[in-house]
């Protein structure tokens, strides 16, 4: 996506987060207004807002312009986290760097950042070969847990890829990461299909994995259409008709609201009343690390097809670590590509001829097709004759003919 692209090359140090927010859905708006011009009732544009989670914050920061900010510095790890539709058919992706790296450096990254990238980075890489149809949802989280293992990692417990559908971000298949016994019991088992869509999203942390909601100001909301509730304040029943008529079902942030202060008070008695389904912006602990990546995948009858991913260069991060699992290092050496369709047939050489010649033979072969259509003739004529003189009953044969 041109969005995420031009975020990661505007991660540099100094530059703030909400400014990176701002930018990148401003840059969705203006890219997806550009098609389907004349398809008026066709709804497009933000599927997830732009959030910007840097170093220890797991996921949802998209700050309001009235909120503390915060400006990258040297050595940040951000995680990019964005979504588009098109007449509600969703494409998300999610992207982590390291701010010196993006700002053109290109120096090597070491350590815990180093080792959680690539944790993450191979998860996601372990998961395109796995999410196909035939598969089990079950299989991906066993290959997340060993991968984030052998980083000295962990993947972020609990945390859910959705299957996607037109409107719908958060399908009924989920993906969970390091689910609690609890959460193992409960989830439900799913076998993936062909044509279906994914977004699977990984999150992987150098601590414990535990993602808590630190209080932080939630921006970020989704509309449940299950839920039906008369507002009794006139700013929350304004509001909320305005998110359904710009959002329908998608996730939204408060900041694309003219008037922040009353989106602040409007969207208090909806989300109390389970109206909107807040994302809660969620941390590790202080001093830990969290690096995410995500993709948009369709289940094709050849093979997965991943249409949405970041700018990554593995070669600048460099861990002491490495995938120990022999059965998950065939699989990430194996080749994520589809298997080729049946080969068409190939087609006739173009002869090049010169066109004097091209003329000769074309009044030849006209000259011949005239001369067959004259010998086809003469010879129903004359088997004609042949018969007629045969025939003792003229009169008859004549009427036939």
């Amino acid at each position: 996506l041109e969005a995420l692209r031009a975020i990661v090359e505007a991660a540099k140090p100094g530059v703030s987060v909400v400014s990176l927010c701002e930018k990148g859905d401003a840059l969705i708006a203006t890219e997806t207004s550009k098609v389907f011009k004349k398809e008026k009732d066709i709804k497009k544009g933000i599927a997830f807002p732009t959030c910007v989670s840097v170093n220890n914050c797991v996921c949802h920061l998209s700050p309001l312009k009235s909120d503390p900010d915060y400006t990258l510095q040297d050595g940040d790890l951000v995680k990019i986290d964005l979504g588009v539709h098109m007449d509600g058919f969703i494409s998300n992706v999610a992207h982590s760097l390291v701010v010196d790296v993006s700002a053109g450096h290109r120096t090597p990254v070491m350590g815990r950042k180093a080792d959680v990238i690539k944790a993450a980075y191979l998860c996601a890489e372990a998961a395109l070969r796995l999410v196909k149809p035939g598969n089990q949802n079950t299989q991906v989280t066993e290959a997340w847990n060993k991968i984030a293992q052998s980083f000295k990692c962990t993947a972020i417990e609990g945390m859910l890829s959705h299957q996607l559908k037109q409107h719908v971000i958060d399908g009924e298949k989920t993906i969970i990461q390091n689910p609690t016994e609890q959460q193992r019991k409960d989830h439900e088992k799913a076998e993936f299909e062909v044509h279906e869509v994914y977004a699977v999203d990984v999150l992987v942390s150098t601590g414990e994995g535990k993602a808590r909601d630190s209080g932080q100001r939630t921006t970020v909301y989704k509309r449940d259409p299950s839920k039906q509730y008369g507002l009794k304040m006139k700013t929350s029943r304004a509001f909320f008709s305005e998110v359904e008529r710009r959002f329908d079902a998608m996730p939204f942030t408060l900041r694309a609201f003219e008037d922040e202060s009353k989106a602040r008070l409007g969207v208090v008695e909806c989300a109390k009343h389970e109206l909107l389904q807040p994302f809660n912006v969620l941390h590790e602990k202080e001093g830990e690390y969290v690096a995410q990546f995500k993709f948009t995948v369709l289940l094709m009858a050849n093979g997965p097809l991943r249409i949405t991913s970041g700018p990554f260069e593995p070669e600048l991060y460099k861990s002491e670590h490495e995938v120990q699992d022999p059965e998950l290092k065939v699989l990430l050496q194996s080749s994520a590509s589809r298997k080729a369709q049946k080969k068409k047939k190939k087609k006739v050489p173009e002869i090049k001829m010169d066109p004097f010649l091209f003329l000769f033979f074309y009044h030849v072969s006209s000259y011949c097709m005239v001369i067959l259509r004259f010998s086809i003739s003469f010879n129903r004529q004359h088997s004609s004759l042949k018969l007629l003189s045969k025939c003792k009953d003229r009169p008859k044969m004549a009427q036939l003919t």
